[in-house]
């Protein structure tokens, strides 16, 4: 399969660092070739401690300045953060107006989410994030969906194309060996998770999930995705 890196991506996902776990190495790969990518996220991961003492706004405010921290890591332009209860999305047109109003003001050529369809995908707002990214896609290409939006300019915006990250069913191989370190880089960023804690081995398991994608195509580190550009 032939893939041109887009010029302009968004990436739509749930918390901070779901990106940089599913699809960091191919962003990297993309700001090293000139693309422009943002992050879009449903939620500041206000839940996401285990730490007994802090409230919701503090641990949102830890997750938000990692995950720009790991976006300027990346080259990722700047991260749009929609600040939805962690652990509480739900698939409503309320969300999808809010992502297909990030994709009309971003005007992607390409959109990635999670895959929706994954089996066995425990996590709700996983599962949601990919609804809700897939969906807004479809909103933001016609003009007859959530008209309030098209104003002061904003207009409707086709993205041609969408990957899947977390896929069951790969059609695309993307070979980030070169862009790995860039990757942990970003994972390093989330200085708060439980991930970060043992950082030798968390290391050593990630090189061997990215070694696992890529050797089957001969290559030292990959990301795998589900392709879709006939929509």
């Amino acid at each position: 399969m032939t893939f041109e890196i887009p010029p302009r991506a968004l990436v739509v996902f749930a918390h901070p660092d779901d990106a940089d776990f599913g699809c960091s190495g191919t962003v990297a790969q993309w700001t090293a070739a000139g693309s422009a990518v943002v992050y879009c996220l449903l939620t500041s991961g206000n839940k996401g401690s285990h730490d007994l003492k802090a409230t919701p706004a503090q641990v949102a405010r830890t997750r938000e300045r990692e995950q720009r921290a790991a976006a300027e890591a990346l080259g990722v332009e700047k991260c749009v953060f929609l600040r939805h209860d962690d652990g509480e999305l739900e698939v409503t047109m309320r969300l999808r107006g809010e992502v297909c109003r990030v994709i009309r003001d971003e005007k992607p050529d390409l959109v990635i989410c999670p895959d929706p369809w994954r089996p066995y995908q425990t996590h709700p707002d996983h599962r949601v994030a990919g609804w809700v990214g897939l969906d807004g896609v479809i909103a933001a290409r016609d003009h007859l969906f959530f008209p309030e939006q098209l104003r002061k300019g904003r207009a409707h915006h086709r993205a041609g194309r969408i990957l899947l990250f977390g896929t069951a069913e790969p059609n695309l191989i993307v070979d980030i060996g070169p862009t790995f370190e860039r990757k942990l880089a970003a994972l390093h960023a989330h200085a708060s998770q439980p991930h970060n804690r043992e950082r030798a081995e968390f290391d050593a398991r990630m090189r061997s999930f990215a070694a696992t994608f890529g050797k089957p195509w001969g290559v030292s580190a990959a990301e795998a995705f589900r392709y879709i550009d006939r929509f």
